[in-house]
């Protein structure tokens, strides 16, 4: 049965993007990564990360909310279909990553919510 396996990361509008990185990684100690996004190393119980888009970004779109929420999922297409089945609205199409499968959706309250079923190593 598909199922949320935690948070995977917020992703956010901020005005000063550099800046807020070069913040972030200067007085708090976090690694940027070469994409931009303020990661931590796994813990064993998966990937979490935060990352700022410039303020004029249209990733977050049609949400008009200044944030997305990036959800970690043992399989992105069926938790898509039980949003939807739910309600919410799905936007745009699955995709697939060489670092995972990626769905998208509005919740109820019109926040864009991202689903990432990530790669698993093959044997």
């Amino acid at each position: 049965m598909a199922k949320i396996l935690g948070l995977g990361g917020v992703f956010y509008k901020c005005p000063h993007v550099a800046a807020y990185r070069t913040w972030w990684q200067t007085h708090m100690d976090v690694e940027v990564a070469q994409w931009g996004s303020m990661e931590w190393a796994p813990d064993g119980q998966g990937q979490t990360m935060m990352s700022p888009f410039d303020a004029g970004t249209d990733y977050l779109d049609p949400s008009q909310r200044d944030f997305m929420i990036n959800l970690r999922t043992d399989d992105a297409r069926a938790m898509l279909s039980k949003a939807v089945a739910g309600g919410a609205k799905a936007l745009g199409e699955v995709t697939e990553e060489p670092y995972g499968i990626f769905a998208w959706f509005l919740d109820p309250a019109g926040i864009k919510i991202e689903l990432w079923e990530p790669v698993t190593p093959q044997e």
